[in-house]
């Protein structure tokens, strides 16, 4: 017997990003990028704990595991029958609707519905509702789902009085134990399924000061349901996916990074992009015309829908009055004159890299060698590790540090990582990077604002620990190298201060082969294809030799590999991080999408803190994830030295 097409949580929440997703999701033929790990997603989101936390919140309360509908529906409904009671994932059913809530409390006719977000909430600065009365846009989705389930559940008990939370982590709490994540650890289930073991040694102390806040939202419940049109759009929403019908959504930005889409050679195997299906159905589209750069692909552009409405998709179609590219007065391309040319080199049919020489100039005569390149990666754990810190505290883990000399000699000339279980590394990691780098007064390069941001976070987090000897050097240290950020009340920018390589690159730098993408796996390739001197020097063994460049975790690596005329990218030849994971879901984590950093590393961290594994398996994927930080910051270097051999300073 097939199971019955309800409309739950998660497909409405689908619905409304886009409702001609219902019709492809969970059929076989459609494939669905998502990843379909549990486990491992619940370990790269970082917040599995915050439900079981809440849990431990609500003593007494009857948790319904089962997945199965009726059985679900029929433990509640006996649950339901107690004048008191607390219930975890309660199953209600209103007709083809179907909810699970995340903690139910019954007494009497009176209910709570509390819907656990793994986010933050500062009470004293979050706001749900804007200036102007409607609810703002980043809270919309979580309380378009709490509306969605007290809908449910008053029409299913319509003489009930119901009071709905969101409850998530507090942002001005202080733990008041130490160790409290550890009593928190993933599993896999007999399913590969995620679950949580809550630790046997968890005391009333550690859950007397709760650091998750429980904040009222039927007021913005109201707002969202006074019209009418919510309630319709659940009723459009949950017909459609009972009669398994399409509902013919209109294209456009929105369809960028859509999940139901497969490459031509997949098709070929048999199965549908859902993509591909909407934009031909719109347009009128062949299998040829996908193979044009969109608008969908144009860097950083507000217009997209407007020129969509207007039917001009491609960039082919696109004219030098939809941008109107002017200079900001600064050396190379501002953002408006970067788009244009991304449209120019396609009408031009125009795939030679654009390189601004006498900018990169500029730029180059103001550093200082020798040069250093470094990458952070971290985390946001919901639970602090020590007593006195907040919940999502900024964790900084690890870093890779090369160095480029004056002569052009390269090395990776050091590196941290600390993946102890329940360890703070921050001060560790910031004493020994201050260590590499203050010896010299040289440049200092990042990709993205990312390290600053986080340097930043821990220079507040030094401020409000009085227990840290060396704070004040440490803090100096990073206001030398850093600017602050908006968020700070001191404001200073350091006269060391970080460069951001990322922002090069959309200065004075773009191929067409990266389709308007800036993330440093999207240009390390596209710099191999078009560089002579990087094809020359990589396309030898020279990576951890004592003759070539020295590497902490390389022996004799060749870094350029072609196939096919194209070379290879580097990040896919290295090992894979996770032997037990597919190859879609490693993609999904290690897909860079320029501003979200380390998936897989933030995923490698969540495992070796929260799961259970050999010291071998740690180990290994220690190993992993040293070798991929060192070659981000391998990347960088590659970068710097194409663009130094076309600005004139090698001789290839």
């Amino acid at each position: 017997m097939a199971n019955p097409r309800y409309l739950t949580k998660s497909r409405f929440k689908l619905g409304r990003e886009c409702p001609t997703k219902l019709f492809y999701t969970k059929k076989k033929e459609y494939l669905d990028s998502k990843m379909d790990d549990a486990f491992l997603a619940a370990l790269a989101e970082g917040g599995f704990q915050v439900g079981e936390l809440a849990k431990c919140y609500h003593p007494n309360g009857h948790d319904i595991a089962t997945l199965d509908y009726e059985e679900a529906e029929k433990q509640t409904k006996k649950l339901l029958k107690e004048d008191k009671v607390i219930i975890f994932e309660p199953a209600i059913r209103y007709k083809n609707l179907f909810i699970r809530i995340d903690i139910l409390i019954k007494d009497g006719d009176n209910f709570e519905l509390i819907e656990v977000k793994a986010k933050s909430f500062n009470k004293k600065e979050d706001e749900f509702v804007g200036k102007r009365g409607s609810i703002l846009s980043g809270w919309r989705p979580y309380l378009e789902d709490v509306a969605f389930q007290k809908y449910v559940l008053s029409s299913k008990f319509p003489d009930a009085n119901i009071e709905s939370f969101l409850m998530m982590a507090d942002k001005n709490a202080l733990c008041s134990t130490d160790g409290l994540n550890q009593k928190f650890r993933i599993v896999r289930d007999e399913d590969s399924r995620k679950g949580c073991d809550v630790s046997n040694s968890l005391t009333k102390q550690d859950l007397k000061k709760k650091i998750l806040i429980k904040v009222p939202v039927d007021d913005e419940i109201d707002l969202i349901m006074e019209d009418g049109t919510f309630v319709k759009e659940i009723k459009r929403l949950s017909l459609a996916y009972e009669k398994d019908e399409k509902i013919i959504s209109d294209i456009g930005a929105h369809c960028s990074g859509c999940e139901f889409d497969c490459s031509i050679e997949e098709e070929k195997q048999g199965y549908k992009s859902g993509f591909r299906e909407c934009w031909k159905d719109s347009l009128g589209w062949k299998d040829r015309d996908f193979e044009d750069p969109n608008v969908l692909e144009i860097w950083s552009f507000t217009g997209k829908d407007k020129l969509i409405n207007d039917g001009r998709i491609k960039l082919s179609d696109l004219k030098i009055e939809d941008f109107e590219p002017i200079t900001d007065g600064k050396p190379g391309v501002s953002a408006s004159m970067r788009k244009w040319l991304q449209v120019e080199k396609v009408k031009n049919n125009d795939e030679t890299p654009f390189f601004d020489a006498h900018g990169f100039k500029l730029e180059m005569d103001s550093w200082t060698y020798p040069l250093h390149f470094i990458d952070f990666e971290t985390s946001m754990v919901a639970i602090p590790f020590n007593k006195g810190r907040r919940p999502y505290e900024a964790i900084a883990f690890q870093f890779s540090h090369h160095i480029v000399y004056k002569d052009g000699t390269v090395e990776h000339a050091g590196e941290y990582l600390n993946t102890e279980p329940g360890a703070f590394p921050n001060y560790e990691f910031l004493r020994e990077f201050k260590r590499q780098l203050e010896g010299d007064n040289g440049t200092i390069f990042r990709y993205s604002p990312h390290e600053n941001t986080f340097l930043n976070h821990i220079y507040r987090q030094l401020r409000e620990d009085d227990s840290v000897a060396d704070r004040e050097e440490l803090c100096e240290f990073i206001k030398i190298i850093t600017t602050s950020s908006s968020s700070m009340a001191e404001k200073w920018e350091g006269e060391r201060n970080m460069v951001d390589l990322w922002h090069l690159v959309k200065r004075y730098y773009y191929d067409p082969a990266t389709r308007g993408s800036n993330s440093i796996k999207a240009v390390l390739p596209v710099i191999l294809n078009s560089s002579d001197f990087l094809k020359e020097k990589y396309g030898k063994p020279i990576y951890g030799t004592s003759s070539g460049i020295k590497s902490l975790n390389f022996k004799n690596w060749q870094w350029l590999e072609i196939k096919d005329g194209k070379v290879v990218d580097p990040y896919k030849r290295l090992p894979k991080m996770f032997t037990d994971v597919s190859d879609k879901n490693l993609d999904l984590l290690t897909k860079d999408d320029e501003l979200a950093n380390g998936g897989a590393a933030l995923t490698a961290y969540g495992r070796m803190q929260f799961s259970e594994m050999s010291e071998c398996e740690r180990k290994e994927l220690s190993s992993a994830l040293l070798r991929y930080c060192e070659l981000d910051t391998m990347a960088m270097v590659m970068i710097f030295e194409a663009w130094r051999e076309w600005q004139g300073e090698v001789d290839v």
